[in-house]
């Protein structure tokens, strides 16, 4: 399980009301051995840590080994948020402070510097959590290029790496196959590969053999260490042939295409350098930077909540379901579940369908907690709209096409429109309007526009809406009288067998629960009233089984006489609390 949570920020001007009075016995225990002193008052707008502290200790539990949480919060909170976190997950379990630009506008008449970022922290269960990488972007992929006709595109890379001082076996010289020229990686640097590896590149060009060079000198210089302590006995890669044979092989090779691993260049007659496959690159790697454009801001999450709630905006501070998806993108997999317990405008559930929708693999899952009066109105309905569709008159703007501005981009400017226009082309039968393209966020876009007037289609997924109910036992461990008997005929029997009670028409007018695994259960019970399992009524045992298990107040046999019935007998409440 993967966590986000999004708490009151505790600014002061929010009302927030989050009254912790709680009623259950074992939360109160609970929370006296977690908080201590301070628990006992939680419904204090300056208590926010004693609120936070007791949920995160409880979170920190529900997630999986490999599962990350991660908490929205503001300046005001986010240097006490951090130490409570360290506190409870563990230094080594953070992970990062995401900087999201939730705002390109501030007010004008805001004092100080205006605050245009949020935080989202974020904390492993295990040490070492590592987020997916996200999908590469064009511009990444604008780099990578195939000027010799190879298998794949490919960028120009470094052929040395650092630290020759410890890789002094990978420190030796290159013959080139055009020059002649005894090549060196440079100083306090080594070849990427193995010799052997290198061997068989070199090989590529013309042919190569391992030979003494007495060039110790040489090699120390490039380690960084004295010749006395350079690594003996490392040979040189050579050409096996005169230089005039070996370069026509080479020239035949580089006039062919497809050049090898370690290609030369200006034509040959250059340096080394290495190929990079774009085929052999990873994605790209979240930063702790989230700009607007890419996740979304708080102006965007209103509209989105206006659009479902029929021009209405019920709740103040909704996040961009955007965002949250960045959030799924780098921590959950097709088959995660995603836990929000302070669920609010229930974006984070619209984030998990959306990711469902769009891709057909996903089985992501969704649980939501929420504990305001808005819980059925606000967060439930948002969820069943998003998901079944919901009444929209209006249009829906999306981007079609987008390119970042950057100075190498703008120097491609006609080749940015033609593939703008080309982006019209192909979507022209998808929207009723397609902008021409603008330059916005220094982004050149495409803007197209879809009008609907009448029914928004829907994402698609299901879910369950439960309230929770009274405290099964009070203070003291007993049953409490006011919870109706068929929630706890209900509990009892899902604490036995851990499958629900289907009530059988012909039992609800006795004591017995059901049977499972051939055992019979009974829970004689009445509110009110001490109940005794004796003799006198044995008779509540109505059909034969196996064997049974009885709850009762009081009971007048013996073990020996138990066991001879094959009955089993648990005392009300004292065998139930155990659950």
């Amino acid at each position: 399980m993967h966590i986000y949570i999004d708490p009151p920020y505790n600014t002061g001007n929010e009302g927030w009301v989050y009254n912790d009075n709680v009623n259950d016995p074992h939360i109160k225990k609970w929370l006296g051995e977690v908080v201590g002193k301070q628990g006992e008052d939680l419904s204090r707008h300056d208590k926010w840590l004693c609120m936070m502290y007791p949920r995160l200790k409880m979170l920190q539990k529900l997630l999986s080994p490999t599962g990350a949480i991660f908490v929205s919060i503001d300046d005001n909170e986010v240097s006490n948020l951090r130490l409570m976190m360290d506190n409870i997950f563990g230094q080594n379990c953070f992970v990062g402070d995401v900087i999201w630009e939730k705002s390109y506008s501030p007010r004008n008449d805001s004092k100080g510097i205006p605050a245009v970022t949020d935080h989202i922290v974020v904390y492993g269960k295990q040490p070492d959590w590592q987020p997916a990488r996200l999908e590469r972007s064009d511009e990444m992929d604008s780099k990578y290029k195939n000027p010799d006709n190879d298998f794949a595109l490919w960028m120009s890379s470094d052929a040395f790496a650092a630290d020759a001082k410890t890789h002094q076996g990978m420190v030796y010289a290159i013959q080139h196959p055009f020059t002649g020229e005894l090549i060196y990686p440079y100083n306090n640097a080594h070849w990427r590969y193995q010799q052997q590896d290198m061997l068989d590149v070199m090989n590529g060009w013309c042919e190569y053999e391992l030979r003494e060079l007495d060039d110790a000198g040489r090699r120390a210089e490039v380690c960084g260490v004295p010749i006395e302590e350079v690594r003996e006995g490392v040979l040189a890669i050579m050409l096996k042939e005169d230089l005039s044979i070996s370069q026509a092989k080479a020239q035949v090779i580089y006039n062919r295409g497809q050049w090898p691993r370690f290609y030369f260049t200006s034509g040959g007659k250059g340096g080394i350098r290495r190929k990079t496959y774009l085929t052999n690159v990873e994605g790209r790697l979240a930063t702790t930077l989230w700009a607007r454009e890419n996740v979304g801001h708080t102006d965007s999450a209103k509209k989105e909540l206006k659009a479902i709630f029929e021009g209405k905006i019920p709740f103040d501070t909704p996040k961009p379901s955007t965002l949250i998806e960045r959030i799924l993108q780098i921590a959950t997999d097709d088959y995660s579940v995603v836990l929000d317990s302070f669920a609010g405008s229930a974006t984070t559930a619209h984030a998990v369908l959306k990711m469902n929708k769009d891709n057909p693999a996903s089985q992501r899952k969704f649980v939501l907690i929420e504990l305001m009066d808005y819980a059925e109105t606000i967060t439930a309905e948002r969820v069943r709209r998003v998901a079944q569709g919901y009444s929209f008159k209006g249009k829906k703007e999306e981007e079609i096409y987008c390119k970042k501005l950057t100075p190498k981009n703008i120097l491609k400017a006609k080749e940015l429109l033609k593939e703008a226009f080309d982006a019209i082309e192909v979507h022209k039968d998808k929207y009723e309007k397609i902008g021409k393209p603008k330059i916005d966020d220094n982004c050149l876009k495409v803007i197209g526009t879809k009008i609907y007037d009448g029914q928004m289609p829907g994402l698609g997924g299901a879910f369950d809406y439960y309230e929770l109910g009274l405290p099964l036992f009070d203070e003291n461990g007993f049953l409490n009288e006011e919870v109706e008997t068929k929630k706890i005929r209900e509990y009892i029997f899902y604490s036995e067998t851990r499958s629900p009670l289907v009530e059988n028409e012909q039992y609800k007018a006795t004591y017995l629960l059901g049977e499972y695994n051939r055992t019979d259960y009974y829970f004689y019970y009445e509110p009110k009233l001490e109940t005794t399992f004796g003799p006198d009524s044995l008779d509540i045992i109505v059909r034969k089984a196996d064997s049974y298990i009885v709850y009762a107040d009081i009971c007048l046999f013996s073990k020996e006489e138990l066991t001879k019935m094959n009955i089993i007998f648990k005392k009300i409440p004292r065998d139930i609390h155990r659950f």
